[in-house]
């Protein structure tokens, strides 16, 4: 069985004294591919994930300023950010989006978001939707601003409601659910990851963050993606196997990994 974890943070210092031990056991789990979310510690540096993914043919990479980071971007911060879009392992601007959790101001998460928006767009390229007590506003953007490119859009750990995410495919979206699905009062969750297509679900981790069960309270790690997709397919009354192969299908297609080249067990 061959699983992806479509979003994880690698670069967390959770990880820095095992990092190569965590991916490692990804790898045993079963997992062919990561995407190495590159929003990090925040401008001036964006290149963090990318680092990590030049070491390992099946990691991937974003690059993108987070909504909480917003008041650190600039100009250069900008034109940092369109040049790496060129890197061969870079393949989505994210996380980005709007949280207004924290209180950061609005203002300022709303113009680099749609700054954002505008260089992928530019690019051609995909991007990954962080969105926290802002959906409205975060939809509202995207329905005006990005569904009109054609462009590919994941709705990364959605924690919504089976008509919220009826409203992301309706848009052509992808929705990604990760551990916060498995937790037993995410009735709702479930619900709406039943109601997703087949060809527009992802699963993902948001590790070191929101382990599932069995791991919740712990630290979160990719090889922990497997409890998720046993989860999702039990509600949507198909074998594990058969969700693992569609979701990674979904993964490369999203994402144009090339496959002509992987080897399974492949490193650099």
């Amino acid at each position: 069985m061959q699983l992806v974890d479509s979003h994880c943070h690698l670069d967390d210092q959770q990880f820095d004294t095992d990092r190569e031990a965590v991916i490692e056991r990804a790898r045993r789990a079963g997992l062919k591919w990561m995407l190495s979310i590159g929003t990090g510690e925040g401008p001036p540096d964006l290149e963090w994930a990318v680092r990590l993914a030049d070491q390992y043919p099946f990691i991937w990479a974003t690059v993108g300023v987070h909504p909480n980071d917003a008041p650190k971007a600039d100009e250069n911060t900008f034109r940092r950010l369109t040049e790496l879009l060129s890197h061969p392992k870079v393949r989505a601007i994210g996380e980005i989006g709007l949280d207004y959790h924290w209180g950061v101001p609005k203002d300022a998460q709303t113009q680099v978001f749609i700054r954002q928006l505008e260089i992928a767009a530019e690019a051609k390229m995909p991007i990954v939707i962080h969105t926290r007590d802002a959906w409205e506003d975060t939809m509202e953007l995207l329905r005006t601003k990005w569904a009109p490119t054609g462009l590919p859009c994941v709705m990364h750990c959605f924690t919504g409601t089976a008509e919220q995410a009826n409203e992301c495919v309706e848009l052509g979206f992808y929705v990604a659910f990760g551990g916060v699905t498995t937790f037993p009062k995410a009735e709702e969750i479930r619900e709406a990851a039943k109601v997703v297509p087949h060809s527009r679900l992802l699963l993902e981790t948001d590790s070191p963050y929101l382990a599932p069960i069995p791991h919740r309270g712990k630290r979160n790690e990719p090889a922990f993606v497997a409890h998720t997709a046993e989860a999702i397919a039990r509600v949507r009354g198909i074998d594990t196997e058969e969700l693992a192969a569609q979701t990674t299908l979904n993964f490369e297609r999203l994402f144009t990994i090339d496959t002509t080249s992987y080897t399974e067990g492949s490193q650099l």
